[in-house]
């Protein structure tokens, strides 16, 4: 009896694990190109979370500015995504090309910051040059001082 028992509740288990849903396409349905670009937008909103903005703030929570960007409430991007997830054959490659996006973006962005950094690292140098250089000129004038002063003492010693 027992074992009957537990042959029927694995049989039930096993039976309820397999999901055969099959998600109607919502009335109000993001378009595919759409969803991709709201995606990765929410993708970097989320993992600019825990970055500090201009004001030194963490924790700030972007998605409601993305969702306002693309006119859309969560509802209507839940059920979106919802039906979405449920057919991988067109989400899959929805989410290789987002990556894709967002490397070419880091790359950019790394090639950016290293004009910058580059520029202001120039304009640091030329900076110091000109404040060596100066350094220099008022070194020259001290010794040209200096010289003339002595040249001038000498011409007095002699008259």
């Amino acid at each position: 009896m027992k074992n009957n028992i537990t042959y029927l509740i694995l049989i039930v288990l096993f039976a309820s694990c397999r999901s055969n849903t099959i998600y109607e396409e919502p009335i109000d349905l993001i378009p595919k190109d759409s969803m991709m670009m709201l995606l990765k937008d929410l993708y970097l909103a989320t993992a600019a979370k825990n970055i500090k903005n201009k004001r030194q703030q963490k924790k700030v929570s972007y998605i409601t500015l993305v969702y306002n960007k693309y006119n859309i409430d969560s509802l209507r991007f839940n059920t979106s995504n919802l039906y979405y997830t449920s057919k991988i054959d067109i989400y899959e490659p929805m989410l290789n090309e987002i990556t894709e996006m967002l490397k070419k973006e880091q790359e950019f962005f790394t090639k950016a910051k290293k004009i910058k950094d580059s520029l202001y690292n120039d304009s640091l140098k030329n900076i110091s040059f000109k404040i060596k250089k100066e350094q220099k000129i008022k070194e020259l004038k001290k010794v040209d001082i200096l010289k003339k002063t002595e040249n001038l003492k000498q011409f007095q010693r002699k008259n």
